[in-house]
């Protein structure tokens, strides 16, 4: 027999609750449990038994080294950005999970992409759950794409979409906009509550790996830039991607934090026009301008995002502190690892900033997550605190230990392959074998400790 069940889950991590309560003790949110009614079937050990007796379905058991490889057939997206987050392209048979906040442009790419993979003689099918079919077609035609044969739906019940997939329309591409408005009319709970974002999930996945064509889904973020609804999400799909974007700024980064094709956390940089998204062929342009790195508390960094080299303005203010507790600001970095270069400084370079407050910023809004970056942060700080710029077309990066030694960091010879494009000649970094010896035409200073970078 079946009965109903009631439990509480929290709406940002997905952790199980006995009760409701205002607070999640899990992750600390506040006003995110909400009751999950869902069904739950039992069965008799007689029934279970004779049930289990009867199952003559059998596991097939492959040796590794004799098992089949299958070549991976991929769809082109026609988005060399897109393609490079992707791996190469679109896998058949694989899973896409896009996140964003709202109005970043998640729609607007998905719908150029779409169009495109439809000239190119493939069957795309873009289902629309927040919008009206008049809706997505005015949007196509603002962006001149009205002359594909993409296919249009405006649908929610997913158990419609998948008779539609089965029978009439068999597409190559499948993209669900959005995940959090799909519902199955088998599940007792409101659209975008956990039970329906999983189960709703797991229909369209399994349909999508059998037929052998891809999937997109569109899902919501919460108020912290995480995707919304269960965890769980997340490690049923191959791939997620998340589409930011700092307002004010027309680029858009597509950032790979998951890929089971390619490399993650890749980066694809888009910019946002009157016609729609288009690609940023080399973005190291633009995030410094012909003055980065000219005036005192600006570094330039040499970075990688993903498997791309990219060039970053680091800016550092320090200022005078009135209060009892100096301000620590930072934008595009993490708060903690300031924190710890400030340390540093004031403990081995004997750099007074007890007193001072310091104020961080990653030009042109994009956040920056790996180590190398250590070394341009503490070199900017400390040349906005003595007032003195550094070299012109200069170009920094290293890891700071917190004995203040300089660590080396991988791929230093695409770093400065990188800044040389762009005119830089002069390179601040820590010593590494990683085909050093042969750039002999540039000019390198390799530091050991981050006193050699005071003085």
């Amino acid at each position: 027999m079946a009965k109903t069940k009631a439990t509480f889950v929290c709406n940002s991590c997905g952790t199980i609750h006995p009760r409701w309560s205002g607070q999640c003790n899990a992750c600390g949110a506040w006003d995110s449990i909400v009751e999950d009614v869902s069904s739950v079937v039992n069965f008799s050990k007689s029934t279970g038994a004779k049930t289990n007796k009867n199952n003559n379905s059998k596991i097939e058991i492959y040796d590794l080294s004799e098992a089949a490889k299958e070549p991976q057939t991929r769809i082109d997206t026609t988005f060399e950005e897109l393609n490079r987050v992707l791996g190469g392209g679109l896998v058949e048979g694989s899973a896409i999970l896009i996140g964003g906040e709202p109005g970043v442009g998640k729609s607007t790419i998905l719908l150029e992409a779409a169009a495109k993979i439809a000239l190119n003689g493939n069957n795309v099918l873009y289902i629309t759950g927040e919008e009206s079919v008049s809706q997505v077609s005015m949007r196509a035609e603002r962006l001149g794409l009205s002359k594909s044969n993409l296919k249009l739906a405006s649908a929610t019940n997913v158990d419609e979409i998948l008779k539609l997939t089965r029978s009439e329309f068999q597409p190559d591409l499948l993209i669900i906009d959005s995940i959090q408005t799909m519902f199955l009319p088998n599940v007792e709970s409101a659209p975008g509550t956990v039970s329906q974002v999983r189960f709703c999930a797991h229909e369209l996945i399994s349909n999508a790996k059998q037929n052998g064509f891809s999937l997109i889904l569109v899902g919501h973020v919460t108020k912290d830039g995480q995707i919304a609804g269960p965890r769980v999400l997340e490690h049923m799909v191959d791939t997620v991607l998340y589409f930011e974007g700092e307002k004010g700024f027309n680029y858009r980064i597509l950032r790979a934090v998951k890929n089971r094709f390619g490399p993650a956390n890749e980066l694809g940089i888009f910019e946002m026009g009157e016609s729609g998204l288009k690609e940023v062929k080399n973005p190291s342009s633009l995030f410094i301008s012909g003055s980065s790195g000219a005036t005192a508390g600006s570094v330039i960094f040499a970075g990688i995002e993903g498997t791309r080299p990219i060039l970053v303005e680091i800016q550092a203010l320090v200022s005078p502190s009135y209060m009892a507790t100096p301000r620590r600001t930072v934008v595009g970095w993490d708060a903690n690892r300031l924190a710890m270069i400030i340390a540093v400084l004031q403990t081995r370079c004997n750099i007074k900033l007890f007193d001072k407050e310091v104020y961080l910023n990653i030009a042109g809004g994009i956040k920056l997550t790996e180590p190398a970056a250590d070394l341009a942060v503490a070199a900017a700080i400390i040349s906005a605190n003595s007032g003195s710029p550094y070299p012109t077309h200069t170009a920094i990066f290293g890891e700071v230990s917190l004995s203040g030694e300089i660590r080396p960091v991988s791929r230093t010879k695409e770093r400065i392959k990188e800044a040389q494009k762009l005119g830089f000649k002069k390179f601040i970094l820590p010593y590494s074998e990683d085909g050093v010896k042969e750039l002999k035409d540039f000019d390198i200073s390799f530091v050991k400790h981050l006193r050699e970078v005071v003085f």
